[in-house]
């Protein structure tokens, strides 16, 4: 069987675990059963003559043939789809860029972006979605975004170890901030000292993030009383006085009225990146106005909207 027999359905399967990371996660995408995904993928290898994806007990992870194979039906499954949308005589997508982003990022910077871009450049079309950093990562890589914004903190380590390495793109690099209640004793000043957060009830993430709200490196046990994923919630929860939580600069501009944030001094620098991934491919220019709209947003992120 050679790989020229292998079929599109076979293609789109494996794109999708490519990105999902699992058989699971793919399925329930594709409305499949995990066994039809399974048989999909072993009919890839075998068109193929080796295998694509390496099984772990966490998921699965693409063999360097795998990410030649995601690479290439990325490209043959948007032509397919293209000419479909050309013979159904539907408008050209070329104009359509796929972004996605990190939680805190569509506080602020997202919208400021897509905005701005939509008064420069209102033909190009943006569509995205939120995901943690691996979800993204994984998409980039089998061709279902053309950039996503990650958030990094210290030391600072490429978001994966696959090759080609993503092209990665600093937008900002800003401290960590504190969000308290306006009435918060601490919120009197312009920067709260490290040594003052000791004793403070937290706001901080749900499951493997708990700490995500807490200051890093506290030499205490922190007092979490109240857990949350969204950082709208966090924020509105510091609003009515329920504690105090961390937040990147770049949310600033979306806090709610009752709500102060401030640098903290003191202690180690909790540094925080935004990041701007793609593949190392030329980027078209829709792409790329894109690119421009959110350098510009995340420079600008400390102006009110």
């Amino acid at each position: 069987m050679a790989f020229t027999d292998a079929s599109l359905t076979a293609l789109r399967v494996f794109r999708e675990v490519a990105e999902r990371g699992t058989l699971t996660a793919a399925a329930a995408a594709l409305g499949y059963t995990q066994s039809a995904v399974s048989r999909q993928i072993a009919s890839l290898e075998r068109a193929a003559g080796t295998p694509l994806l390496e099984r772990r007990h966490d998921g699965v992870r693409l063999t360097p043939a795998g990410q030649i194979v995601v690479r290439r039906a990325a490209i043959a499954i948007d032509q397919v789809d293209a000419t479909a949308r050309e013979l159904a005589g539907l408008p050209d997508e070329h104009a359509t860029v796929r972004l996605g982003w990190f939680a805190s990022a569509g506080a602020a910077l997202v919208p400021r972006a897509l905005g701005a871009l939509r008064r420069t450049h209102p033909a190009i079309t943006v569509i995205t979605r939120e995901g943690s950093t691996p979800a993204l990562v994984r998409a980039l890589r089998a061709g279902t975004l053309d950039l996503a914004l990650l958030a990094s903190a210290p030391p600072f380590r490429p978001p994966d170890t696959e090759t080609p390495a993503l092209q990665l793109q600093t937008l900002t690099e800003r401290g960590l901030r504190v969000a308290l209640p306006t009435a918060h004793p601490l919120a009197r000043g312009e920067f709260v000292d490290v040594a003052d957060l000791h004793g403070q009830r937290w706001i901080a993430g749900p499951g493997a993030d708990r700490l995500m709200g807490v200051w890093p490196g506290l030499d205490e046990r922190p007092e979490i009383a109240h857990t949350a994923r969204d950082w709208l919630a966090k924020l509105h929860l510091v609003a009515a006085g329920c504690g105090v939580t961390t937040v990147p600069a770049a949310i600033a501009p979306a806090a709610p009225s009752g709500v102060r944030i401030l640098p903290v001094r003191g202690g180690p620098q909790e540094q925080r990146r935004i990041l701007l991934a793609r593949l190392p491919l030329s980027l078209p220019e829709p792409a790329a106005r894109l690119a421009a709209a959110l350098r510009t947003a995340a420079i600008d992120a400390d102006t009110p909207l």
